[in-house]
């Protein structure tokens, strides 16, 4: 399937499931700093797709956009783009049901299974460049 099949079908499918429940992030050793909402609008404060908020901007300390920061670094421990990350960031719903860890660690027992997360994992770097744009493309 050519890349931009790809990307409708994935419109489609983040639209139809991902706004029926909202997904946030936590990251840290003990999963107990908020990182974001994974699905919100990007004009939510909390959104990871808002790059005027805490957790969508690209040089917050607490955004998984931010390359040097310990949530977004390639390197961190708390990263979900390291793929030796010890804690990457949890995803859980409004209600606190776990879908898994969003880690590009190959090794994780409880890998997020879910289509918003193996997306983000396999286009990061893209997506760091062009958060809204990207938003629009998942979502619209």
């Amino acid at each position: 399937m050519n890349s931009k099949k790809f990307l409708l079908f994935l419109s489609f499918l983040t639209g139809c499931i991902f706004h029926a429940q909202t997904l946030h992030l936590y990251g840290g050793s003990n999963q107990d700093q908020y990182l974001g909402c994974l699905n919100c609008d990007t004009f939510d404060k909390d959104s990871i797709w808002n790059s005027f908020g805490d957790f969508g901007n690209i040089l917050s300390s607490k955004s998984i956009w931010n390359a040097s920061g310990n949530y977004g670094n390639a390197y961190s421990t708390y990263s979900p783009w390291s793929a030796y990350a010890s804690y990457p960031p949890a995803i859980v719903d409004q209600d606190g049901n776990f879908y898994g860890y969003l880690t590009l660690n190959p090794y994780a027992s409880e890998k997020s299974k879910l289509e918003l997360a193996q997306v983000l994992c396999t286009y990061h770097d893209s997506i760091r460049k062009d958060i809204s744009g990207w938003y629009g493309k998942l979502f619209r």
